[in-house]
């Protein structure tokens, strides 16, 4: 109907540190009805080979990267670009601004009254800007390195310097107007995730 106003969307910036569960929050509110934007699955979308993005990769690391079927292989990409923080602001320079092209495309076209926008690196890059609200997830230490360990083949040196490569979590934390402790039960997280959803839902 013409005139007629569109509803309001909230959109909600998700982060936390790396292995923190972000996906599992995310995951949360799906279920309650939210579309979500994951930057990492953008990111990965975006280095398909004979992208843009996947020629500029190649020609700045070199096809050492690559595999035999000459995919990218986004572990050994991230194990050179984690060991120089040069090499990662060069990689972050490839993709970070396609990424954002996207994220703000999807903005523009999701219709969903609540919008979950799930980036890692949502301070560090300016999202905020586009989110109404800020939700960092947190987790202890000794189980962050856990959970990454049983995900990925990295060691405790190699995560703890993907850490270091973050916003650090304080800085983050007061940045939030919602804080999800993920450290205990998925029960506790989902109560957590529950009482944001009363607060945001109802307007």
């Amino acid at each position: 109907m013409k005139g007629q106003k569109r509803p309001k969307k909230t959109i909600l910036g998700l982060t936390g540190s790396f292995g923190s569960g972000k996906s599992t929050v995310a995951a949360i509110f799906k279920s309650y009805g939210a579309k979500i934007i994951d930057a990492d699955k953008i990111s990965h979308s975006i280095i398909s080979p004979g992208s843009k993005t996947y020629k500029k990769i190649v020609a700045t690391f070199g096809p050492s990267i690559l595999r035999k079927d000459r995919r990218i292989n986004r572990d050994k990409l991230a194990k050179i670009a984690f060991s120089d923080k040069v090499l990662l602001k060069s990689l972050n320079k490839i993709l970070h601004p396609e990424i954002i092209r996207i994220i703000k495309k999807k903005l523009r076209t999701l219709s969903s009254k609540i919008i979950v926008l799930d980036a890692p690196l949502l301070i560090e890059t300016g999202l905020t800007k586009l989110a109404d609200k800020i939700i960092v997830v947190k987790i202890k230490r000794n189980q962050q390195l856990k959970r990454i360990q049983k995900k990925t083949f990295l060691g405790p040196a190699d995560i703890l310097k993907r850490i270091r490569f973050q916003l650090p979590l304080s800085k983050k934390i007061r940045l939030a107007d919602f804080i999800i402790d993920n450290s205990g039960t998925i029960e506790k997280t989902k109560n957590q995730a529950a009482q944001i959803r009363r607060l945001l839902w109802k307007s």
